[in-house]
């Protein structure tokens, strides 16, 4: 039998004209398959192990699908059935550990487990991905090389045709691939393939969440939630806002927000913050802002680096209207989001 594995999923991919592969739809990601699905292709394909891509011949599919029938993974056994006539290239794509992606086909499997809520962000290993990414032009006929874009630009003209880019960009639309259980998306060109969307969660038309990112339960995001930054149940982030990602100036510091948190409007976060916080709108607070810390009287007590309130609950962090310093005292009143716009997403 087959030792335990990471992930696996059936892919529908493109290329380009050169053969270069340009993206992988993954319907029905697994998370840890069970030993009797991956002997189906170890007998069946000759899979010895490892991560590994495996382009699928289409003469290889009538076994395979009969195969994955007979071991009740009917799901599976039917995308190969419609898939068969398909000019579309198939791929199978079998993770057996968490090492650091090799390819694109695995790169895409890792995004659509997180957007698929099947795993958190950070708990997979993505290093050197974007080196195996290269830009696409997205477009209303699918995602086609920029170095054949013109080409099919006059094709499209010729035939009477219009050809639109959406974006260039590494990164496809989360909702061209996944759409998941209960949120609401007021503007999908905003959420990238790989972002995390907890139930509950509503991203209004200027939120942004980027990959390996996003909220774990009921949320309401009008700003921006940069690589890296995870949000917790409860938590506002107001229009404008922003949280600084571990790829423009987090460094090493994953940026998070608690549950029950709110970001003002056009406010913006800099360290990770605790449960039950509030960020004055307009304030962008950072690690080294020197922060006044103030006892229930409204006191000064002393003052010290923001970053040595990360992660830290109950937390009010406003900015004195007449002396411009930053001043945090006890957070008095947690948010509450209401129920009436998140409950029947």
């Amino acid at each position: 039998m087959s030792t335990s594995h990471l992930a696996l999923g059936i892919g529908i991919g493109s290329q380009s004209q050169a053969g270069a592969w340009l993206e992988v739809f993954y319907p029905y990601p697994l998370l840890n398959p069970t030993a009797a699905l991956v002997d189906v292709f170890k007998h069946q394909l000759g899979y010895e192990g490892g991560n590994q891509v495996i382009a699928l011949d289409k003469d290889s599919i009538p076994a395979l699908a009969t195969a994955l029938t007979q071991a009740e993974y009917e799901q599976l056994a039917e995308l190969l059935a419609i898939s068969q006539d398909s000019e579309q290239p198939l791929v199978i794509t079998i993770l057996e550990s968490d090492t650091a992606p090799a390819s694109l086909a695995e790169v895409y499997l890792k995004l659509h487990l997180l957007s698929n809520r099947l795993v958190k962000p950070h708990q997979l290993n993505l290093t050197g991905m974007f080196g195996l990414l290269p830009n696409i032009a997205w477009t209303n006929q699918g995602p086609i090389a920029l170095d054949e874009l013109n080409d099919r630009r006059l094709q499209a003209r010729l035939k009477g045709e219009w050809l639109t880019v959406v974006s260039v960009d590494k990164f496809p639309r989360m909702a061209d691939y996944v759409v998941p259980a209960g949120v609401r998306i007021g503007d999908a060109d905003r959420i990238r393939l790989g972002a995390h969307l907890g139930e509950g969660t509503t991203v209004m038309h200027e939120g942004f969440v980027n990959f390996n990112a996003g909220t774990l339960g009921t949320s309401m995001v009008e700003g921006r939630i940069s690589a890296g930054v995870v949000v917790g149940k409860g938590s506002d982030l107001g229009g404008g806002c922003s949280t600084m990602g571990t790829l423009s100036g987090g460094n090493n510091v994953v940026i998070s927000v608690g549950e029950n948190c709110l970001l003002g409007a056009n406010a913006g976060l800099g360290i990770p913050l605790g449960d039950r916080c509030t960020l004055e709108a307009g304030l962008y607070l950072t690690g080294g802002s020197k922060v006044t810390l103030l006892d229930d009287q409204g006191q000064e007590v002393k003052t010290i680096k923001a970053s040595e309130l990360a992660g830290q609950s109950d937390l009010l962090f406003r900015r004195n209207s007449q002396t411009g310093r930053i001043e945090c005292k006890t957070n008095k009143s947690a948010i509450e989001l209401n129920e009436a716009l998140h409950a029947h997403n």
